[in-house]
């Protein structure tokens, strides 16, 4: 029954979307999804959740002086840093090395880097968050990845990256969408809008269950917080919060 329902309402978010899909089959989607449309998009959406997560993202980097190295230095390093909206959120004489796959954020980037000139930023990379091979192993304090989990290819190989960077005692911080509760209408949802979503928002997976991936990961100390977020109109509210320990 849910699944027929699932697929008949697929079938007509997919004829909405049908310029996108043929934009997508003639090769022309994606170029331009990567130059214009996301970074537009995502710094719109990232509007509304940076109101919405501001306190969750306080409360998650309060501790993020307590993993200076020995030296006495942070050195952070962050997956997917977009427009550069965690900056905010880190401590004074913090150093940021920015990674993302998509070079095309540089116009909010350098905004923000502007607006927090508290921060050392060290060097920005174009990396995806499964090869990071441009940063050495154990030589980063903190490695921050926020609404990036959802459309890496590999949520396995990425973690094992980060667990890679980390020195030992090292924290790995996120926050991320997660599956709803599988027998709730948010779910169902979520799978109606899964594949005509991926398309659109540069292959962000609306039902991964991230905590499992987190819980497979060599973690010495995990702490998890399941949050619920309301975004309007969006099939995102079910969240995840913490850190990671190597």
């Amino acid at each position: 029954e849910a699944g027929v329902s699932v697929l008949l309402l697929r079938a007509c978010l997919a004829l909405l979307a049908s310029p996108i899909y043929l934009l997508s089959f003639l090769g022309m989607w994606e170029p331009f999804c990567r130059k214009v449309f996301y970074p537009f998009i995502i710094e719109k959406i990232g509007v509304v959740h940076g109101k919405k997560s501001k306190k969750h993202k306080q409360e998650l980097f309060r501790n993020l002086p307590s993993f200076r190295g020995p030296s006495g230095e942070l050195r952070l390093l962050e997956i997917g840093t977009g427009g550069g909206s965690n900056f905010q959120f880190y401590p004074a004489g913090c150093k940021v090395i920015c990674t993302d796959i998509n070079p095309h954020f540089q116009e909010g980037l350098s905004r923000n880097m502007k607006k927090n000139q508290h921060l050392h930023y060290e060097r920005f990379l174009v990396a995806a968050g499964e090869d990071l091979g441009q940063v050495a192993s154990g030589s980063v304090d903190a490695v921050v990845c926020t609404l990036v989990l959802c459309s890496v290819h590999s949520v396995s190989s990425t973690l094992r990256e980060v667990l890679r960077v980390l020195r030992p005692g090292g924290a790995f911080y996120f926050l991320e969408h997660v599956a709803a509760e599988r027998s709730s209408w948010q779910y169902f949802w979520q799978q109606v809008c899964y594949p005509t979503w991926k398309l659109v928002f540069a292959g962000c997976c609306l039902t991964r269950e991230l905590w499992k991936n987190l819980e497979e990961a060599k973690f010495s100390e995990l702490k998890i917080q399941h949050i619920s977020m309301a975004m309007p109109w969006m099939p995102i509210e079910a969240h995840i919060v913490g850190y990671g320990v190597k």
